[in-house]
């Protein structure tokens, strides 16, 4: 399975939720900031609000691509404690990452949409979606968080993961749409042709483009 880029991944995947087209109830929150890219094409063809879930994975001491766990946009943390435990990771490293990433989430809530500031996702039937999922943790953390809100649906929706996430996922969500699940997997970027790296301003310009497009749908209602 492979993707031209982003966009297509993201068109790819709202055909199959094509059932949410219109409902004033759905909201699509993209993961920060690849997920972006993806969440934009799936906004648009179901006519849904796109707004981001910022999450922040920590890393083990020496090595922040693999996790021991993550931070949601709320600040909760979520540690796996069987590998700290293994690596011997101390309480005072997970404590500084842990304010330290807090600010990084603040810093992109401010960065992309002004202020830090998360969606009422009460009665919402909540899309989430990125690019890919790699360990699962910000993954993770993004269910705790929409789960804590009470929302009506939980769907989500990405284009490859882990074959060991996905039979986890199912049973934290209420929908999962995913094109392509493995053991074989090593990294996102592998199941694309183009996958630059997205910048802080072109986050900005999809949401912008995307509230701008919500409101003229308004309207003309």
């Amino acid at each position: 399975m492979h993707f031209k880029d982003r966009h297509e991944a993201g068109l790819k995947l709202a055909k199959q939720l094509k059932k949410y087209k219109d409902n004033k109830d759905a909201i699509v929150l993209a993961i920060p900031r690849g997920g972006v890219e993806v969440g934009y094409e799936i906004a648009k063809a179901l006519n849904a609000k796109l707004d981001i879930l910022v999450t922040k994975k920590i890393g083990l001491p020496g090595n922040d691509e693999f996790a021991i766990g993550s931070i949601g946009p709320n600040k909760e943390v979520m540690i796996d404690e069987e590998t700290v435990r293994i690596y011997n990771v101390s309480k005072e490293y997970i404590k500084d990452k842990t304010r330290e990433m807090g600010k990084e989430i603040e810093r992109r809530y401010k960065a992309y949409k002004g202020k830090y500031e998360l969606p009422n996702l009460k009665n919402k039937i909540v899309i989430l979606t990125d690019d890919g999922v790699a360990t699962g943790f910000t993954t993770k953390a993004a269910i705790s968080y929409i789960k804590s809100q009470d929302p009506r649906k939980i769907i989500l929706a990405v284009p490859v993961a882990p074959s060991d996430f996905a039979d986890k996922a199912k049973k934290e969500i209420d929908e999962f749409v995913c094109f392509y699940s493995t053991s074989l997997f090593f990294s996102i970027s592998q199941f694309y042709d183009s996958f630059p790296q997205l910048t802080d301003e072109e986050v900005k310009g999809y949401l912008r483009g995307m509230n701008a497009a919500n409101k003229s749908s308004k309207t003309t209602d």
